[in-house]
């Protein structure tokens, strides 16, 4: 049965009323989000002013006033300046929880060291990874290879998310000096859905040996070795900086920081 003029009428101003609704209610939601957007540059803004003038052992104990220890996570790959970060964090909150990314592709050295500063500063260490089915894969495709950036994806960068998303600050170790990338980098920011904190950001080499020195900090053994820069065993090589990582390809970072 054909409809009516006045039931094609009601029809179409029905439709028109949901469509206007459905405006209504997106408009609200990109309302919310611009808000929260604004909110949260405020606060970074407010955070950089505040951390700025102080020093890397300030920045550290005032983060643990400002922010409660359940909405901070901490990584570490325990690659070369690692114990830096980790020395602090065990000193201003010895309950922190470390994360530890197992990409099943560290050098040997890489896990002793790990095992040696866990002893040597009382580190509480969780391990994460991708799953046994994805990893068997990954060395049998060599996926490093032919798409390093899906390898990092894959065994670093996914099985960090289910973590940040029950915390809301991450201690990162990232300094300056050590790329272009973290050259632009401030000591908060917002990225990945998570607040990133950079205590180490303006360190310098020399502050950084120093103070490995001072308090008789053991080196990463693969330091006297000539890699100054360590990840997965496949794509370190020796060199300056991180100038042997992904060596011959233009990536630079694995996208855990991007």
């Amino acid at each position: 049965m054909w409809a009516s003029d006045g039931n094609r009428r009601k029809i179409c101003q029905l439709k028109q009323l949901k469509l206007k609704e459905a405006i209504v209610v997106e408009t609200r939601r990109m309302t919310q989000i611009i808000a929260e957007d604004i909110e949260k540059i405020e606060e970074l803004k407010a955070l950089n002013a505040k951390y700025k003038k102080l020093s890397f052992t300030e920045r550290l104990r005032q983060l643990y006033i400002d922010f409660p220890l359940e909405d901070i996570m901490v990584t570490s790959s325990f690659a070369a300046s690692s114990a830096f970060l980790l020395r602090e964090v065990s000193i201003h909150q010895p309950n922190q929880t470390i994360h530890f990314i197992d990409t099943g592709n560290h050098f040997q050295e890489t896990l002793d060291y790990k095992d040696k500063l866990k002893s040597l500063f009382n580190l509480k260490i969780k391990t994460i990874r991708s799953s046994a089915a994805e990893q068997a894969l990954i060395q049998r495709d060599k996926t490093w290879s032919k798409d390093p950036d899906l390898c990092c994806k894959i065994n670093k960068v996914r099985p960090l998310e289910a973590v940040k998303r029950q915390h809301k600050v991450w201690i990162s170790g990232l300094m300056n000096s050590q790329s272009n990338h973290r050259a632009t980098l401030n000591i908060f920011e917002f990225r990945g859905g998570i607040i990133k904190f950079h205590p180490l950001l303006d360190i310098i080499a020399s502050e950084l040996e120093s103070y490995f020195v001072i308090h008789q900090i053991p080196a990463h053994p693969l330091l006297a070795q000539g890699y100054d820069s360590i990840g997965c065993t496949h794509c370190t090589h020796k060199g300056e900086n991180r100038e042997g990582r992904w060596k011959s390809k233009e990536k630079t970072e694995c996208g855990l920081h991007l």
